[in-house]
């Protein structure tokens, strides 16, 4: 991993007042370690299987981020202790996260993940799903959860104009619902957006979070 780099990054990221999740699946909780040491306290993780692990070993003031498709058997095992759930695309999947926070005496903060690529596998909800989500008697009902925001994940392609597009759509729609739905609400303030190969379209697009792996740890060895 490279602290150097992680370093020129946050001073990248600070005119934007964006925050960088470090994600570090595939790589050993010592480079979590290194960088928690380094003054870095928000880690993003894919899996289940893998974040249980490095939360267990790394320090505890560790703010973890489930960044990947999280099926809904396995919320009960990182309710206890995760920060954020980014990857919500369903509301049997939110219905479920409200159930194991309340089991936890917690409110658990969420992203809704809507989904922008033309990639058939990528996840996410579809903005007309989003919207009955929002308006739906079940998610008034919930008092575990906090919607924090949006997470997108662009197609994958050296095509900018494509990815501009798409973070602009996410942009858009952010805005609209934070307007229609989350006005007073100052906890709705997130989007999450961008990665290593386009983090700089995030950025410019008002991502909040940018998830960033392999320009600090370095390539994944899978």
């Amino acid at each position: 991993m490279d602290i150097e780099k992680y370093k020129q990054l946050l001073n990248e990221v600070k005119p934007y007042s964006a925050q960088i999740v470090a994600v570090s699946k595939t790589k050993p909780v010592e480079d979590v370690i290194k960088l928690h040491k380094a003054g870095h306290r928000i880690f993003g993780e894919n899996k289940v299987q893998e974040l249980i692990p490095k939360y267990e070993a790394a320090p505890h003031d560790i703010e973890w981020h489930l960044i990947g498709h999280l099926q809904t058997n396995k919320v009960k095992f990182i309710a206890s202790f995760i920060g954020m759930i980014q990857s919500v695309d369903s509301l049997k999947l939110l219905s479920e996260i409200n159930k194991q926070a309340e089991r936890n005496n917690r409110v658990i903060k969420c992203l809704l993940q809507v989904s922008i690529s033309e990639e058939e596998t990528k996840f996410g909800i579809s903005i007309g799903d989003l919207y009955q989500l929002l308006e739906s008697p079940e998610y008034a009902a919930m008092k575990n959860i906090q919607i924090s925001g949006l997470m997108g994940v662009a197609t994958h392609t050296i095509d900018e104009v494509q990815i501009e597009k798409e973070f602009g759509l996410i942009k858009g729609l952010f805005d609209h619902i934070k307007k229609k739905y989350f006005a007073d609400n100052d906890s709705f303030r997130e989007l999450s957006l961008g990665m290593t190969s386009d983090y700089k379209l995030a950025l410019k697009h008002g991502a909040t979070l940018i998830r960033i792996g392999s320009l600090i740890f370095g390539e994944r060895v899978y």
